[in-house]
């Protein structure tokens, strides 16, 4: 009798493992990159820490918001939070104006100090499982200085409040009035992203 009892849980636990294999991964497609990712969230040590600042340490930059970090040990790709810039990875879409100069200065920002990142609690994964944060470098909001300079719009407000808001609103303020990069061709910045291609504007 123990050996049949034994012998159906041997079975048991091989179909586990079968539909559930150990170390199961997934892909997330950011642009023309596919991120592999562990199910076991990595950087949930920084959830944990919502409001803190926790250093991490840079290893790529996807585009003007979205950013490759080592964190435990392990990668994280992080999306800006509240923020979006014109896209140059997206599948089926052109390179869009400013795209580049986005990338060139995110890229310029976070390779400049140290780069700590804060999250907000309910807020801190997108849909392909990427880590969402506010990011900093010595202290300096890389989304205000994105926004403030014209090459991002405050976006993304799903489930407020956030603490940074109001402060990023200001900042893409005082771009539009200044007619900074984005902004300075009538209609290019939609409620639903960037609207033309490099050719068009």
């Amino acid at each position: 009798m123990r050996k049949r009892v034994a012998g159906c849980a041997l079975i048991a636990a091989t179909s586990i493992l079968a539909f559930h294999p150990i170390g199961t991964q997934n892909k997330e497609d950011t642009g023309n990159e596919q991120i592999i990712q562990n199910e076991a969230r990595i950087g949930d040590s920084i959830v944990e820490e919502a409001g803190s600042g926790v250093p991490v340490t840079w290893v790529a930059t996807i585009d003007g918001d979205t950013i490759k970090v080592r964190v435990e040990g392990n990668i994280e790709t992080v999306r800006y939070l509240l923020i979006d810039t014109p896209e140059s990875k997206k599948p089926g879409m052109c390179v869009q104006p400013f795209a580049m100069e986005a990338f060139q200065r995110n890229e310029e920002l976070v390779r400049a100090g140290e780069i700590t990142l804060e999250v907000e609690k309910g807020n801190d994964r997108d849909s392909y499982g990427r880590l969402l944060a506010y990011v900093f470098v010595n202290g300096n909001s890389v989304q205000e200085t994105l926004l403030k300079e014209g090459l991002a719009r405050v976006a993304y407000i799903i489930h407020p409040p956030y603490r940074y808001l109001e402060r990023y609103l200001e900042d893409e303020n005082l771009a539009k009035i200044e007619k900074r990069n984005i902004w300075g061709k009538a209609n290019y910045v939609t409620q639903w992203g960037f609207s033309g291609c490099g050719s068009e504007f």
